[in-house]
């Protein structure tokens, strides 16, 4: 990442020019208007996230954290959710970029891209594979919709268990000029403190250099509002020492994260680990890896 005085520079701008050091963001929040239907994924053992989760709700919290820019991330499965967020961040300067949703099995998908392309607030796309079948990465339709993103530039997180990543490695293979970032490190089993077949996988998928992974999202595969950091520490090793410092980047799942503990919470965790680490290296993984991989 040696263009960090390239960004730094840009956001400077951004902010009018009283920024010192590459700009915090935070590669993964979510936003919505909450109603039982759509966001049907929330049950009632999370509770907490049956309301509406907007911008101004995240305010506070970010700057308290010093964050200073968020990538808003789909939360469910339609064209209407990609609007929703496109205007989002046309009213609300926080949301740097956004993560849509697409049908990429669809037909019709170079048309959509291309309707969608006029929006230079997308930055890529998601499918939420964790809920599909073992083969889904596998389908003929579905790779030629990512085969399509190439085009436009545009990324594509990968949210998958990480019983599912052995798959995602036969997957990536395929695209090797595809910028992709793992959600989430694939999910691993910290409640049972599981580690040894998930940290093969990442291990594998890491040797392919245009794959990412976010630091993001461990809160809720603890026994929730139970953990210690010393429990996130184990796998912290595994991703920094399979992915490196330059491809990383710091996520918080909000408001997922919510069911499990707060946002200070896991962004000081997150710096206690990487205390030991080099400013520029800090950087990296608090943000100017978010800003290269999603060209914000």
């Amino acid at each position: 990442m040696n263009t960090k005085k390239q960004y730094a520079a840009a956001f400077d701008d951004a902010n009018g020019g009283d920024q010192q050091q590459v700009a915090v963001i935070d590669s993964h929040v979510h936003f919505w208007k909450y109603d039982k239907k759509t966001y049907d994924w929330i049950d009632n053992s999370m509770k907490t996230l049956q309301q509406d989760y907007l911008p101004e709700h995240l305010a506070l919290v970010s700057k308290r954290n010093n964050v200073d820019g968020v990538v808003a991330v789909q939360a469910t499965q339609s064209e209407m959710e990609t609007h929703f967020l496109v205007e989002l961040a046309k009213t609300h300067s926080i949301i740097k970029g956004v993560v849509g949703w697409i049908d990429l099995q669809a037909d019709n998908i170079a048309e959509r891209l291309q309707y969608f392309s006029q929006y230079p607030t997308i930055k890529g796309y998601r499918h939420v594979v964790q809920g599909e079948p073992m083969d889904f990465l596998a389908r003929p339709n579905f790779r030629r919709g990512v085969a399509a993103l190439k085009a436009y530039n545009y990324t594509y997180d990968i949210l998958i268990f990480h019983n599912q990543l052995p798959p995602a490695i036969d997957f990536v293979r395929a695209f090797p000029d595809q910028p992709f970032v793992i959600d989430h490190c694939a999910k691993p089993d910290i409640r049972h403190k599981k580690i040894d077949d998930w940290k093969a996988g990442i291990q594998e998928i890491a040797k392919f250099p245009n794959v990412c992974c976010k630091l993001s999202g461990l809160f809720t595969e603890t026994n929730w509002k139970e953990w210690s950091a010393a429990d996130f520490f184990p796998y912290f090793d595994v991703v920094f020492e399979a992915f490196g410092t330059n491809r990383l980047m710091f996520g918080s799942d909000w408001p997922v994260m919510l069911l499990s503990g707060i946002y200070v919470q896991w962004k000081s965790l997150l710096e206690k680990y990487m205390e030991s680490f080099s400013a520029e290296d800090r950087e990296k993984v608090f943000g100017s890896n978010a800003i290269q991989f999603y060209n914000l």
